[in-house]
């Protein structure tokens, strides 16, 4: 008989089509990466991030102001679900539903790994202390704000 401690924990042993609501939603590591303003080149198809964030986040908390109602407030705001996720390119390498949708493993400063909501922000893997909010930014001057450090990941 296997221990509790011997059993691979679920995001090991589950497909995300498996898991049950509080496992999906516990995969959000809390780094508010797609909740970035991203820019997509017309020609190339490619995604900028920008240091401007959605203006229902709390950029201290990195936690939505709204989230049951964001979609109200921020009509194209998306639903992450198993079936989304493979269809969005603009994810952020470090994002647990992308690595998991890709077979990875997830970081060990994700919080599910290291036990600590604050670890995801200790290593630096999240907004907190880089953006502002999408209301504080002219966007004729939003190319001013394109940024690299989403792209990122680190272990």
């Amino acid at each position: 008989m296997k221990r509790q401690a011997d059993i691979e924990p679920f995001w090991k042993r589950k497909t995300l089509e498996e898991m049950t609501r509080k496992e999906w939603e516990s995969l959000c590591d809390g780094c508010a990466k797609c909740c970035l303003v991203k820019l997509e080149d017309e020609d190339t198809l490619e995604i900028s991030f920008t240091s401007s964030v959605c203006k229902l986040l709390d950029c201290d908390s990195c936690r939505c102001k709204d989230y049951p109602n964001r979609s109200k407030h921020v009509p194209d705001c998306v639903q992450l679900t198993p079936e989304v996720i493979y269809e969005v390119s603009w994810m952020p390498p470090s994002c647990a539903y992308r690595l998991i949708a890709e077979g990875k493993d997830l970081p060990s400063w994700h919080p599910l790994v290291s036990g600590e909501t604050e670890s995801v922000h200790r290593a630096g893997m999240s907004v907190r202390g880089k953006v502002v909010s999408e209301e504080e930014v002219d966007f004729d001057d939003i190319c001013d704000y394109i940024v690299d450090w989403p792209k990122l990941i680190a272990d």
